[in-house]
């Protein structure tokens, strides 16, 4: 039988850094992309059960060199922000039904939602879809700053107010010459009661699994998730729920003709007749590694994946990507493309 947790992450009063393309270090997302969450529990499983066990836990999941039709043991979403029970979710990039052609008066509005409530993101692309209602208060909305209209009540426009960003001023020093050099940090303040979630699914019950990646979870947590944990940021309490009656009906539900994404995605070869009846977007994925067996950092490939919200006519499964750098020999190196999507309904 297969199960499905929500795991939320409390900060607390601790600071996250996730990277993000800017000036150095100065900008920082609010969230980990399912890629970066599977890394750094993978690295925390390696650190506490060792090193066959996390080859063995590899072997587990497809891959397109061996094993491409493997059910991966379980599948990851990327973090999303909550803040007390609202939860946010990732807009598909498919209008939800009921969307009008004309959309002139509140387009900017709309297209700036990129994340919705769970409540709003089910009716629009599970329930009844887009209504006249939501199309007069997103109109309301560019003319004022508060509606009192039903995604105001939903928090749908609240999404920035769950965090703070902030730049910190930072110094390094040349370890030959002592030169100084000044740079600023990007870091995020989550407020309170609020934090980041992420949805795992088990294929199948697998109780030994769980418990081991709880316990790598709280390692992680004590360690820290993202950049600057040397500063403390990214350290979390890790909490595990069962699905509320809410979440098992959008999970569950049963007349789809559409998925859309809640994690990256990466699979090869890609079946091409799913990209001509598809709506995405492509991410570059990139970064530095650093081996918890030995210790040594190195730049990975580069690789291509799809972003949450992207929209297929059907669940794609997705692998891990091998992005091993050519001269690093220690062990493989690899990116999580493992896919996790939720059953929408668009018009036909």
């Amino acid at each position: 039988m297969s199960v499905w947790r929500l795991v939320k992450l409390d900060f607390e009063r601790n600071p996250v850094h996730f990277g993000e393309l800017g000036i150095g270090m100065e900008e920082s997302s609010e969230r980990a992309y399912s890629d970066t969450l599977f890394s750094a529990w993978v690295s925390s499983y390696a650190r506490l059960f060792g090193r066959k066990a996390v080859e063995d836990l590899f072997d587990r999941f497809p891959q397109p060199e061996r094993s491409p039709h493997l059910e991966a043991p379980f599948r990851l979403s990327s973090t999303f922000v909550y803040q007390g029970e609202t939860y946010y979710l990732p807009r598909p990039i498919e209008h939800p039904r009921g969307y009008p052609e004309e959309d002139l008066a509140f387009a900017k509005e709309y297209k700036e939602l990129n994340y919705l409530p769970r409540a709003v993101w089910r009716r629009w692309y599970q329930e009844e879809g887009f209504k006249d209602s939501d199309r007069a208060e997103l109109e309301l909305k560019v003319k004022q700053s508060k509606t009192f209209g039903k995604l105001e009540q939903a928090k749908t426009f609240d999404y920035s107010k769950a965090f703070k960003t902030q730049r910190t001023p930072k110094v390094s020093l040349d370890r030959t010459t002592r030169a100084s050099n000044f740079y600023h940090v990007g870091f995020v303040q989550f407020q309170f009661n609020a934090g980041l979630y992420f949805l795992i699914y088990f294929p199948s019950t697998d109780s030994v699994l769980e418990s081991q990646l709880q316990a790598a979870l709280n390692l992680l947590g004590e360690d820290g998730i993202g950049g600057e944990k040397s500063s403390g940021a990214g350290r979390f309490a890790a909490t595990w729920h069962d699905l509320d009656e809410s979440w098992i009906h959008l999970v569950q539900f049963s007349q789809p003709n559409a998925y859309s994404l809640i994690s990256l995605l990466w699979e090869y070869p890609f079946p091409s007749e799913c990209l001509q009846r598809a709506s995405y977007a492509l991410r570059e994925r990139s970064g530095w590694i650093v081996s918890p067996v030995s210790g040594q950092q190195a730049r990975r490939q580069a690789v291509q994946m799809f972003t949450e919200g992207s929209v297929f006519p059907q669940s794609i499964n997705g692998m891990l990507a091998n992005v091993t750098p050519e001269k690093f020999k220690a062990h493989p190196i690899y990116r999580s493309g493992i896919s996790l999507s939720l059953p929408i309904s668009l018009t036909s």
